[in-house]
């Protein structure tokens, strides 16, 4: 644990998601103590970057979600102030942090998604529901957490839809709804030595796995592993790896994917680069099903901090 140096747990943040970001860093900071790490808090919406490089960090712990931790902006400043941190780098992050990005990148290499639609102020909306058929789900495409979703059933509720993503972004992801099974797939590793860890089904009251029953109550149930049957299983776990391959992600991240009912499809929904470390998060529940403590799992991904842009910095 000495060899790991003076290490920065990076949470809070300015994003809308920084309530789950202190609970995230929160539990990484107390697992990497308990280790012996020498572990400290630091929290880039109430100290500078000129700050961060006074700390003098051999390297940081990204459990920053959403904009200004999770997209590539905090990355870059590592990379400049040469701190090697946890997680994807500039590109991944940025790339994954953009839903509509991630979409095109997937499509082009032949893996499988929802179709979808772009929406702004000036989009035909009947058109777009017409497109995609409904029930849809639309979304701001840079926020996560289930921030500023709406499932639309009707025609007449998309502008309301449209209207709340929008207060988070300019630009709308309108996405074909798949009616079906919630999993999500944890990944770590990097290149070809990624490989994913046992899927986790999430089954939410009324299925509705909003910002609230992820992160407050009790009454979402996870199956891990995921009582899919082994082929099927395999194929998933081989999509996801390669979905966070073409996005050349790192270290680790989690994948949602949704299985569509009618014939057991696998559709590619989000890739999150940073992923929920806290008390009801689901990469940790799935490195507990391959055998690895909160703890044990924490300090493998710190394991992986490095820079980037130099070839030599493993």
């Amino acid at each position: 644990m000495k060899e790991l140096g003076k290490v920065g747990v990076l949470f809070g943040g300015r994003s809308a998601e920084r309530e789950v970001s202190i609970m995230s860093g929160t539990g990484v900071l107390n697992a990497l103590k308990s280790r012996g790490v020498d572990a400290h808090a630091f929290d880039p919406a109430e100290r500078s970057l000129a700050e961060l490089a006074a700390e003098k960090f051999d390297r940081v712990f990204i459990a920053l979600h959403g904009r200004y931790g999770e997209d590539g902006s905090l990355q870059g400043a590592l990379e400049q102030l040469g701190i090697p941190y946890t997680g994807s780098g500039v590109m991944a992050s940025s790339l994954a942090m953009d839903k509509i990005f991630t979409k095109k990148i997937w499509l082009y290499h032949g893996l499988t998604t929802p179709k979808y639609a772009v929406l702004t102020a000036d989009s035909d909306l009947n058109q777009i529901a017409s497109d995609l058929g409904l029930p849809l789900i639309v979304k701001p495409p840079h926020e996560g957490s289930t921030i500023g979703i709406t499932k639309v059933r009707a025609a007449e509720a998309l502008p309301a839809a449209y209207q709340l993503a929008a207060k988070f972004d300019e630009e709308v992801l309108a996405e074909e709804f798949i009616q079906g099974r919630e999993l999500t797939v944890a990944v770590l590793g990097r290149g070809a030595g990624a490989y994913a860890l046992p899927l986790i089904e999430i089954v939410a009251p009324d299925g509705n796995y909003d910002y609230q029953n992820k992160y407050f109550t009790d009454d979402t149930k996870y199956l891990c592993p995921a009582p899919i049957d082994a082929e099927l299983t395999q194929q998933i776990k081989t999509m996801c790896e390669a979905a966070y391959r073409t996005v050349n992600c790192e270290g680790w991240a989690r994948i949602d994917v949704l299985l569509r009912a009618s014939d057991n499809k696998p559709f590619l929904i989000e890739v999150n680069t940073s992923p929920g470390m806290t008390s009801h998060s689901l990469v940790p529940m799935a490195a507990k099903a391959a055998g690895m403590s909160y703890e044990d799992v924490c300090v493998e991904i710190l394991k992986t901090a490095r820079l980037k842009t130099a070839p030599d910095s493993e």
